[in-house]
């Protein structure tokens, strides 16, 4: 199926499948779920979970991406995961630019646009995060992964760590840049209160990286955020990347990217849900 036969408008790749955000205004305003207020992000240490009875040694990183939609597999000494929807594979950990230590993959998922009453799927995607985090959460050992998906506080206690955490993103089609780009400022925008400068220089750089760029299937798009308020863009269509692309920061940006992918609608439910998973299988 052709990317030309659908306008912008029609593929909006980064929208959830059943929600709609309003179009953009010069001053537009939508609440994010778990980014509300100041207060919010007070109530979020960089480590208000941490339980000293319990050593995040006792929590390892091993079978990550625990759900039905995945598989595990080696190639030679390295470890992957397929993601069964769209068959593409994420090594389990992962050595990327600007980060301190090797990621590890926490789950999998795909985005799948309906058109008619036909599904098509358009990318696959894969959340990574510095073990590291695992002692920001120990408040949450035990509980069940349907539990953990709906705990807005612990994705936001994820997001707000001043630890690395990187999505990958598999294109699945080809994809003009500016379609991808399209799509993904409609799905941050709404998300932003009242753009100050500073985010609509950030949404300029961000932009910058797609415009006149095709996207090929295959092509790999990380968002790396290093900490709540910046966050690199690596693009590669050959393998993963060795440089960045751009810095992106904007604390209003950033969160609200994050947002896009593990808020209360994400785009992707397959990709919470497995994170979910992975998480429940961590801290039972």
């Amino acid at each position: 199926m052709a990317m030309a036969k659908y306008s912008t408008q029609t593929w909006n790749i980064f929208h959830p499948i059943t929600h709609h955000f309003p179009r953009k205004s010069p001053n537009h305003s939508v609440s994010l779920p778990f980014y509300k207020t100041p207060s919010d992000f007070s109530s979020l240490s960089t480590s208000p979970h941490l339980n000293n009875n319990l050593a995040p040694a006792h929590l390892s990183f091993k079978a990550f991406a625990s759900s039905s939609s995945s598989s595990s597999f080696s190639v030679g000494s390295a470890e992957y995961t397929e993601e069964t929807a769209t068959k593409e594979k994420f090594q389990t950990s992962l050595s990327l630019p600007g980060c301190s230590t090797s990621l590890s993959l926490l789950g999998t998922g795909y985005r799948e646009k309906v058109f008619a009453i036909i599904g098509v799927k358009v990318y696959a995607a894969g959340l990574y995060v510095n073990p590291s985090i695992l002692s920001t959460l120990s408040t949450w050992k035990g509980q069940l992964a349907s539990e953990i998906q709906d705990n807005s506080a612990l994705f936001s206690s994820i997001f707000q760590a001043p630890l690395e955490k990187s999505l990958q993103i598999v294109l699945v089609r080809d994809v003009d840049g500016k379609t991808f780009w399209d799509a993904l400022d409609d799905a941050i925008s709404p998300r932003i209160k009242t753009a100050t400068p500073v985010d609509e220089s950030a949404l300029s750089t961000f932009q910058s990286i797609f415009q006149g760029r095709p996207l090929k299937k295959g092509s790999l798009i990380f968002l790396t955020w290093l900490d709540p308020s910046k966050m690199l863009v690596c693009v590669s269509s050959d393998g993963i990347p060795s440089s960045v692309d751009a810095t992106i920061e904007s604390a209003n940006v950033t969160s609200a990217l994050f947002d896009v992918f593990f808020g209360d609608t994400p785009v992707s439910p397959s990709l919470k849900t497995s994170a979910a998973n992975g998480l429940a299988t961590i801290l039972k």
